[in-house]
């Protein structure tokens, strides 16, 4: 039994960070490590891991972030990228319908690989006055849950 004086060691958790290109995913990443907003849009080649960590009141976790690549010539490698994740972010821009519409393929290819995690869906840029996708046209959820 731990101590009050004890450090216990972080919860490791791999994360897999999926969605189209452009949609915000390392944006949304480094927001969170540094708390900066990085503007210049510099696509992501293959996969990139960031330790993401966070207190709690049941200690520290810490999520490797596997942000992957949303360009479709990096299709082939992705099964390898979500192997033992153990829970994942489907992201989609609220800008580019496109990116929504695509979920159902990003959450299939998902689910192959790493059949019952954990899973948020993720609208991002939704500060973007010229929003496409609606909240109440959001339903794919819905229809997995």
């Amino acid at each position: 039994m731990a101590t009050s004086c004890e450090v216990a060691p972080a919860a490791v958790f791999k994360c897999v960070l999926i969605g189209d290109g452009s949609t915000g995913k390392t944006t949304f990443v480094k927001r969170h490590l540094t708390g900066e907003f990085e503007k210049k849009y510099i696509a992501t080649f293959g996969v990139e891991v960031h330790p993401l960590a966070f207190d709690t009141t049941c200690g520290r976790i810490v999520f490797q972030v596997w942000d992957t690549a949303g360009q479709e010539k990096f299709g082939g490698l992705r099964d390898g990228y979500y192997i033992h994740a153990q829970c994942a972010i489907i992201m989609f821009d609220v800008t580019a319908r496109i990116t929504y519409k695509n979920v159902p393929l990003w959450h299939k290819n998902l689910t192959r690989v790493c059949e019952d995690i954990p899973m948020v869906l993720v609208g991002n840029k939704v500060d973007v006055k010229d929003r496409k996708v609606k909240a109440k046209s959001i339903t794919f959820h819905r229809k997995q849950n």
